[in-house]
């Protein structure tokens, strides 16, 4: 199931069960991706830590590469889910782009069975471009290095919206148990 950014990633409910009858923990990794129909920006990240990295570059339009690609990345870093970045208009309109990654992200569920995130990436290359040029990697010589930048920019800001909820609702069930 695809899911909207601001829901919290899935948690293994504590046990008390001995450590060698514990369910495993979902993974804390998570790999987000700026998709494209040219290139694909992957980034990776870690939910206990909150920070995301950029990791790679897919390139190339044929599906069967790009998810052969995606399916050796999943496989390295075993990622309890996915994210991918949803690009809206700046009045948060929907375009033939935001129906491709939608089509990503569903195919990425189907493929991988792993739940995926939609992100609001409004800007993300943006900013990505602009850190770039802001540290002397500006125009097309690194602009590859944007894709995987700005697929960290959507996870990082993923990852501080869940720190955001969490710290929201450890509020609320702190000031609960005091009343």
């Amino acid at each position: 199931m695809i899911v909207a950014a601001e829901k919290p990633l899935p948690q293994a409910a504590p046990s008390t069960a001995a450590i060698s009858d514990a369910v495993p923990r979902p993974s804390p990794a998570i790999l987000a991706f700026d998709f494209g129909e040219k290139y694909i920006g992957v980034a990776v990240g870690d939910c206990e830590t909150g920070l995301a990295h950029p990791l790679a570059l897919i390139e190339g339009e044929a599906n069967a590469l790009r998810f052969g690609r995606i399916e050796a990345l999943i496989a390295e870093w075993r990622p309890g889910c996915l994210a991918v970045g949803l690009p809206l208009s700046m009045d948060g309109s929907e375009h033939d782009q935001t129906r491709r990654a939608r089509k990503f992200a569903r195919q990425l569920e189907g493929r991988f069975g792993k739940p995926v995130v939609l992100v609001d990436e409004r800007l993300s290359s943006a900013v990505a471009e602009e850190s770039l040029r802001n540290m002397g990697r500006g125009g097309r010589a690194h602009k590859h290095d944007s894709h995987a930048l700005a697929a960290q920019i959507i996870l990082q800001g993923y990852l501080d919206e869940q720190a955001r909820g969490s710290r929201r609702s450890d509020d609320n069930g702190d000031s609960n148990a005091t009343a």
